[in-house]
């Protein structure tokens, strides 16, 4: 069992006694969320459950199919309509780097005086917005951090958070290969299992969830590789042809994929999107490459090895190359 002392147990503390004196609470994380955003939401929900907190669980786009096995999914609320900001005096802010994308980003910079925001994340900081702001960019994970506060307040794990934790990094450590791997991170999983964790099915529903149509376009995708010399890094494309009805979540692991490419500095994967904008998606694993640096560059973040963004227009194929027109 992993028991060190936290280096923000103090921070943790603090977190939980706000958790405890609050009346309502608003728990909030990115768009098109990933397993680790919704499986640390799932978490706290679970939390707030018994300690029988009055809460509502608000993301921008509901949680895809695929995330069902996650516990208390189906209590995550896409429905903006039914969140009455105002109503809550207590704001938590899960795995989200950059506030616009939480799709609240006026509601929380202009909240009331009653409102206290508190933010939990492992990206690097891209603005200030918290009024307790939790960052730790080494973690593999926002569930490691999650993880951390149970720990750090002598909460029980049960099994629904063992869960989430260990979904959490083992999709955000691509299955422990990505730098942010430490052996800290390996003792958490490892004590999640003995927890209760459900390592097969969570390996099902995030590895081995691709359908035919889905591979058929990951191998359009393998067919457009094709590498910059000049900055050794390697990119690809699809476009919203290629993409057709297929649910975007079935098309998140190819960036993550490519970055097991040989030889190369980076990866970039570029696709269309259904609301008019191109999302990028950059990964490294080279020593001396810093991605979310490029990511920066074009308005986006993320983590040293693996970081995106979004931009408007679309993609046209030129006898140059690709560009976003």
């Amino acid at each position: 069992m992993y028991c060190a002392m936290m280096d923000n147990e103090i921070l943790y503390n603090k977190i939980f006694a706000k958790i405890k004196e609050a009346d309502s609470i608003l728990l909030v994380t990115h768009e098109k969320p990933d397993v680790d955003a919704i499986s640390s939401v799932c978490a706290f929900i679970d939390l707030l459950e018994q300690l029988e907190k009055r809460y509502f669980a608000y993301c921008f786009d509901a949680p895809p199919r695929q995330f069902d096995f996650l516990p208390h999914t189906e209590k995550i609320s896409a429905d903006k309509s039914a969140l009455n900001f105002d109503d809550y005096d207590l704001i938590i802010v899960f795995d989200c780097g950059g506030l616009n994308r939480t799709k609240l980003a006026d509601e929380i910079n202009n909240r009331g005086e009653h409102q206290f925001v508190i933010e939990i994340d492992h990206h690097v900081k891209t603005d200030s917005y918290a009024d307790l702001e939790l960052r730790e960019p080494e973690r593999a994970s926002t569930t490691e951090l999650v993880y951390n506060f149970f720990k750090a307040n002598k909460i029980r794990i049960n099994k629904n958070t063992a869960n989430c934790v260990l979904a959490g990094i083992l999709t955000d450590s691509g299955n422990f290969i990505y730098v942010s791997t430490t052996n800290r991170t390996i003792k958490i999983a490892s004590e999640m299992l003995s927890l209760g964790a459900n390592l097969p099915r969570i390996m099902e529903n995030t590895l081995r969830n691709k359908n035919l149509p889905a591979l058929k376009i990951w191998g359009k995708a393998m067919s457009r590789v094709k590498i910059n010399k000049k900055y050794n890094i390697a990119f690809t494309v699809l476009t919203l042809d290629d993409i057709g009805g297929l649910d975007e979540e079935y098309l998140e692991g190819i960036p993550n994929f490519l970055g097991n490419l040989r030889g190369v500095k980076a990866v970039m994967v570029v696709r269309e999107q259904k609301d008019g904008t191109i999302k990028g998606s950059f990964r490294s694993a080279h020593p001396n490459v810093n991605v979310a640096k490029l990511a920066q560059v074009l308005g986006g973040g993320g983590h040293i090895k693996a970081a995106g963004f979004t931009l408007e227009g679309r993609l046209e194929l030129t006898e140059e190359g690709w560009r976003v027109v």
